[in-house]
């Protein structure tokens, strides 16, 4: 696991400045704190951070061919490197390293842009082509691992593992979006590709960028595809499942450093721990985390599977100083993004990172295999869309003039909008729904923003996916949006900024094709949401666990922002800062606190969300120009290669310094 960075000017007679690779390649220092290597050549320059995980003795990177005319950064793990090399040694290339990463160097002498569909990994990469003098840039199938890029046209790309990488080169614009900020305040984050900054856009999963001759394209190598029509029967479906299983978790324990995994006690944390007990020699380290708040604590349900499984168990009750988190979240997002999650998913990898370096997940059993409540909503609203038929519109006025604290109002109202719309607007539930945002825009700000459409990439999806099934077709939504945007970005971020690698067994791209083969009704079947996947779990582990409902990695946070975090909410939200943007009405934002703060309105997450959005006004536009005029780091390298963090909020100086 790394960070990767660098930039490819179209013209070779202008220069990279060295100090500006620099800044780029330090600003993910937390990323790869073992080492640093560069590579410089006319136009073009490279920069890579390391995490050592595997070939420790010759894994540096940048890694090049014989002859020096290839050049490679790259980030994640390449599981079927192994198979990948040996077919290569067979072509004819030869190899001076262990390392997975050289088989990307002759994976792309061989086989050029395609080297990605013989991949089976977590990847993030840029191959330089010295002879054809092109880029190329690739995200893995399902963007476990993130990569960003800066078209600057005429003149070239920017990219890097993250924002703060881009934000180093005095040619990247910090203008931000309107618009990016209404899509935030709908879902908690700004949807891909695009990316809170004008000019900086996420490379999206499944695709590769070449950039050569002046100009850049992006292309898309692999989709989920779903059928919709399996017809094995439910025992053959366990058994490929099985095997699947089984050979996901065992080639992520390829690694020479000390593994463990993270443990709620839920289906798909207790799912991977289960196979790695089974595919391992040695009994796994596992490590959980809970809050001293009953509603919030899954130590004891972790602690069961563990048990059970004779595992080696970690437990952590944090008692967490918020209010010194938060701006360190707000650094490590580099945009705005308020999934309070990343609260205890930074804990649960701090605690890990104390005992391995590598830590297997159970991230995304729920958007493959209908976890989600709003799956069993979707199922009934489209079982209801075909008995009313016509009458569905009537339906639909019935549930809006229902208020909302009536069960079933929501659903109905669902009734009287086109499918795609009904199944986007499940994902921005306890948000700023349209009318409150009618109430928080300021009049200026709401017509500039007239135009926008936060879920317009939701219904986008549900109108591509291959399959007619609305179960299917949510699923797909699931796969390409919040999965990627929330899920995996939240623990991609909070991995990384201990330094600790995180592996997804559930998301291998091959287990996920089989998934999208599985008819719907052995994926929520009589209400059992993920039912082939408890059934699997049911062989080996306690009844208790796999009947167990739902809940989620959540934090206690409407009472963090009444106690804790009352005194930095209030500073953020009133000092007047905030209110001098033009973006809120200060009036609303101001009684949304007060109700929240005094117990007579619920307010968590819209508040979350305008918290760190001030966080990251503060850090990342404040003090800085609209376009810098020279390169100015932001991130130094520390004592112990440690990247440099913001402190903790200081009222009395109202502003987030840069501390240890």
């Amino acid at each position: 696991m790394c960070g990767i960075a660098g930039r490819f000017n179209y013209d070779a007679r202008r220069p990279i400045d060295h100090d500006c690779l620099v800044a780029m390649t330090d600003a993910v220092a937390h990323r790869g704190p073992d080492a640093a290597g560069y590579y410089e050549g006319p136009g073009i320059a490279l920069g890579h951070r390391r995490l050592s995980i595997i070939d420790l003795a010759t894994g540096d990177q940048p890694l090049a061919n014989e002859d020096g005319s290839v050049q490679v950064v790259f980030n994640g793990e390449i599981y079927n490197f192994a198979e990948v090399r040996a077919e290569l040694v067979e072509l004819g290339h030869r190899f001076r390293t262990h390392s997975d990463t050289e088989v990307i160097v002759h994976g792309y002498e061989q086989w050029g842009p395609r080297l990605v569909d013989r991949f089976r990994g977590m990847f993030a990469f840029a191959v330089w082509d010295d002879k054809a003098r092109r880029l190329l840039l690739a995200r893995d199938r399902l963007g476990v691992k993130p990569l960003y890029y800066s078209d600057l046209p005429g003149r070239g790309v920017v990219f890097g593992s993250e924002i703060k990488s881009l934000l180093q080169d005095p040619e990247v614009s910090r203008d931000w979006r309107p618009e990016a900020i209404d899509e935030y305040l709908t879902l908690l984050y700004v949807p891909a590709p695009n990316t809170v900054y004008r000019d900086i856009r996420k490379l999206p999963p499944g695709h590769v960028l070449v950039a050569e001759h002046g100009t850049v394209r992006v292309s898309r190598y692999w989709d989920l595809e779903f059928s919709g029509d399996g017809d094995l029967s439910e025992d053959d479906y366990l058994e490929q499942l099985d095997a699947l299983l089984r050979e996901s978790v065992k080639l992520r324990l390829i690694s020479d450093v000390p593994l463990g995994a993270f443990l709620s006690g839920g289906i798909d944390s207790s799912t991977v721990v289960a196979y790695m007990k089974e595919v391992s020699d040695t009994p796994p380290v596992t490590i959980a985390v809970g809050f001293d708040h009953a509603a919030f604590d899954e130590v004891q349900h972790a602690q069961t599977v563990a048990r059970h499984l004779g595992c080696e168990f970690h437990p952590l009750v944090a008692d967490p100083r918020v209010e010194d988190l938060l701006p360190k979240l707000a650094w490590h997002f580099d945009e705005p993004f308020a999934d309070s999650s990343a609260v205890p998913t930074y804990y649960v990898s701090k605690a890990a990172r104390e005992l391995v370096t590598v830590a297997l997940s159970g991230d995304g059993g729920d958007e493959l295999w209908a976890g989600y409540a709003r799956h069993r909503v979707e199922q009934w609203e489209q079982r209801a869309r075909a008995s009313f038929g016509s009458a569905r519109h009537l339906a639909g006025w019935i549930g809006q003039a229902l208020p909302l604290s009536v069960k079933g109002a929501r659903s109905l109202r669902h009734l009287a909008l086109d499918p795609d719309q009904a199944y986007a607007v499940k994902h921005a539930y306890g948000m700023f729904e349209p009318d409150a945002k009618r109430r928080l825009y300021t009049r200026d700000f709401a017509h500039s923003v007239r135009h926008a459409d936060a879920l317009s990439s939701f219904r986008d999806a549900y109108r591509e996916c291959t399959s007619r099934d609305p179960l299917d077709r949510a699923l797909y939504v699931d796969a390409r949006t919040y999965m990627i945007d929330d899920v995996l970005t939240k623990v991609d971020r909070m991995s990384m900024a201990v330094s600790l690698e995180a592996r997804e067994p559930l998301l291998d791209h091959k287990l996920l094709e089989f998934a999208a083969r599985v008819p719907v009704s052995l994926k929520l079947k009589d209400g059992r949401s993920k039912y082939l996947l408890r059934r699997i779990l049911e062989r080996r582990v306690p009844k208790s666990i796999t009947e167990r409902s739902k809940r989620g990695f959540a934090a206690p946070i409407g009472e963090w922002l009444r106690g804790p975090l009352a005194g930095m909410t209030s500073d953020l939200l009133l000092d007047g800062r905030l209110g001098n943007r033009g973006i809120f009405d200060q009036r609303e934002v101001a009684r949304l606190w007060d109700e929240h703060r005094t117990r007579r309105g619920d307010h968590p997450h819209r508040l979350w969300q305008l918290v760190m959005l001030e966080l990251w006004f503060r850090q990342f536009i404040d003090g800085h120009p609209q376009r810098l005029t020279r390169a100015t780091p932001r991130s130094t390298q520390a004592p112990g290669n440690q990247a440099v963090l913001p402190a903790a909020w200081t009222p009395a100086a109202r502003t987030v310094t840069e501390a240890t």
